[in-house]
């Protein structure tokens, strides 16, 4: 007979991380654990930085969005949840134009689970809460396992990501690319202490981080010009577009190549693109392309660090 062992849930969060500000949020701003709230409510989400300055108060967790620089904010609470912390959450999310805001806590009351939902059903689609539960177990002896389920979410979240993850053919090559640059990129020292390994999707682009939340690094798949990219895409910051447009001859004298620059006043971003021309759908080349691209991201993120 197979001997089976009770799964135990700890109730007191305390005795894993015994303050919020100096335990839990450092543990789950490392990748690894940022991975699980991740995939517990299915986005892939960057640390940008820890207490993020809100005028005179400082939010949690600052974070974006892989893949579309959606602005993130999470605020933690290791208690039932209050009203002083979803008004909290309300602030800095104005303050730090959040598309997506995360409110992580031991217990959920039922009055914060309906103004959630409520702000759910009141904001426009371009702007998503979250509640998520901690939750830990054990069998017997075992280390502490985490778990956070998500008791609040937009109503049209689970059929937005089914939409998403459809398996078209364009999807899968793009898919597949980036799963084969992930291999090879991260297997490069180098390259791997520089930036964080991002999960392959079936999007045309990859961002990498660079330390700055008001830009990162993108890579894109141009198919239908059979084109590489290696942009640096600035977040709803013409500020700052214009200010490293200053620099544009060190820049680019630096960098040993000529950059597109583009503003891009109709739109919130404004892009520093280099392309490459490439036989994008020839996987013999790809490793040649991402030895490009793997170069370029590195002198592109040296270079610019300096004006950031």
């Amino acid at each position: 007979m197979i001997n089976l062992s009770r799964l135990e849930e700890v109730k007191d969060l305390r005795k894993v991380w015994a303050h919020e500000a100096l335990n839990f949020t450092p543990w789950l701003a490392e990748d690894d654990n940022i991975a699980i709230l991740s995939d517990a409510i299915g986005l892939d989400i960057t640390v940008e930085e820890k207490e993020s300055t809100v005028g005179d108060f400082n939010v949690d967790i600052y974070a974006t969005e892989t893949g579309t620089g959606k602005k993130i904010i999470i605020e933690n609470q290791l208690e039932d949840t209050n009203h002083d912390h979803l008004g909290k959450l309300i602030t800095y999310a104005s303050g730090k134009s959040a598309e997506i805001i995360i409110w992580v806590v031991k217990n959920a009351r039922a009055e914060h689970r309906s103004a959630i939902e409520w702000l759910n059903n009141h904001t426009d689609d371009e702007i998503s809460f979250f509640l998520c539960e901690i939750k830990l177990y054990k069998i017997g002896n075992s280390d502490i396992a985490v778990k956070f389920e998500v008791v609040e979410k937009p109503n049209n979240w689970v059929k937005e990501i089914k939409k998403e993850s459809s398996n078209s053919p364009a999807k899968k090559f793009r898919y597949d690319y980036w799963v084969a640059f992930n291999e090879y990129a991260f297997s490069d020292s180098v390259f791997a202490s520089n930036f964080k390994k991002r999960k392959a999707t079936n999007d045309h682009w990859m961002n990498l981080s660079i330390g700055s939340s008001d830009c990162s690094i993108s890579i894109n798949q141009i198919k239908k010009r059979s084109e590489i990219e290696v942009e640096i895409y600035i977040y709803e910051n013409t500020d700052l577009f214009w200010n490293l447009y200053a620099n544009k001859e060190s820049i680019e004298s630096d960098l040993g190549f000529t950059l597109d620059w583009r503003e891009l006043p109709e739109r919130k971003a404004s892009r520093i693109i280099v392309a490459k021309n490439v036989e994008l759908f020839d996987k013999n080349k790809w490793n040649e392309q991402f030895d490009w691209i793997m170069a370029t991201c590195l002198k592109m993120k040296k270079v610019f660090r300096k004006y950031l």
